[in-house]
């Protein structure tokens, strides 16, 4: 059921989907500490419809170009595996990352966290991944999964593929007994239980916030049969390629944006209300590490 591997996708033909320029051209002269090449490219994975992503990572990246003097291009890539890829072939000088997707983005690509979500009082943000089922279903737990379905997002989620999966693991259910569905995204995973074509799926508390703020889930109809341990907020990296005078100008400019710039990016990830982005390092997503050792994961899981 895997449904994509990361490489098999290293010869994949164009890796970014959707692509964008933020703002206005700047003067900035190309392979400056702060604009290395003219322009800084930054990598978003698809954790929603990038129609909706676009704009909201727009104003973060436009607050970032006036900061830093240079040219901030978006770029909403296909998938987990094609974001590591791209940061990896040294197209990306910034990613953001889901924290799994971190993980292998920190072995394959040198990718470098420095900055994260935070709420008004200035606390890294959390968000959990969670089970959901019909209201009416017989299954009350996760050992009832068995010869069961379950929708998952995509491969390589943290909290839409490897925590449902640690789940199974931890209560005795073997994958195999259990008809796993990607879905494609964890929009797809919740409509896929709403639409009535899978008996389970996983629907994270930012994916929950975010449905309920469009109408798209009323959780009165449902029940959550699992919920996990809390999982810090995706964490912005810089490449390992990239020049330590670039890193620290960066870092500096991120610290430095107001609740106003990331409020829209915020949202999305149910931080609310929003703070400032807030530093991070290798050691706050420690948690994910050990449990992509305890799945056995490898980046071809990705």
């Amino acid at each position: 059921m895997r449904a994509r591997r990361l490489l098999a996708a290293v010869a994949a033909a164009p890796l970014l989907l959707l692509a964008g320029c933020g703002g206005a051209e700047t003067g900035a002269e190309a392979g400056g500490a702060t604009c290395p090449g003219g322009r800084i490219r930054f990598g978003i994975e698809p954790y929603e419809d990038p129609a909706k992503l676009k704009p909201a990572y727009q104003v973060l990246a436009d607050a970032l170009q006036r900061k830093l003097n240079c040219p901030v291009e978006l770029k909403i890539v296909d998938d987990y595996s094609a974001e590591v890829l791209a940061m990896r072939n040294g197209q990306l000088e910034l990613a953001q990352f889901g924290p799994l997707g971190y993980v292998f983005a920190s072995t394959m690509a040198d990718a470098r966290p420095v900055a994260s979500f935070a709420d008004a009082k200035g606390a890294l943000t959390t968000y959990t991944a969670g089970i959901w089922v019909r209201a009416d279903s017989p299954i009350t737990s996760v050992k009832d999964l068995a010869g069961k379905s379950i929708a998952l997002s995509s491969p390589g989620s943290t909290s839409g593929d490897a925590l449902p999966r640690y789940a199974l693991k931890t209560d005795g259910v073997a994958e195999s007994s259990v008809k796993i569905d990607y879905a494609g995204g964890h929009p797809e995973a919740l409509l896929a239980l709403v639409n009535g074509k899978v008996d389970a799926a996983e629907i994270n508390s930012q994916q929950l916030a975010s449905a309920q703020a469009a109408g798209t889930f009323k959780p009165d109809g449902f029940r959550q049969i699992w919920t996990s341990a809390p999982i810090p907020n995706d964490p912005i990296t810089v490449s390992g390629k990239a020049d330590p005078a670039f890193r620290e100008a960066v870092t500096k400019a991120l610290l430095e944006l107001g609740p106003a710039d990331v409020a829209q990016v915020g949202a999305f990830l149910d931080v609310d209300p929003p703070g400032p982005l807030v530093a991070v390092t290798k050691d706050t997503y420690q948690p994910l590490f050990d449990l992509a050792a305890e799945l056995n994961l490898t980046e071809e899981d990705v």
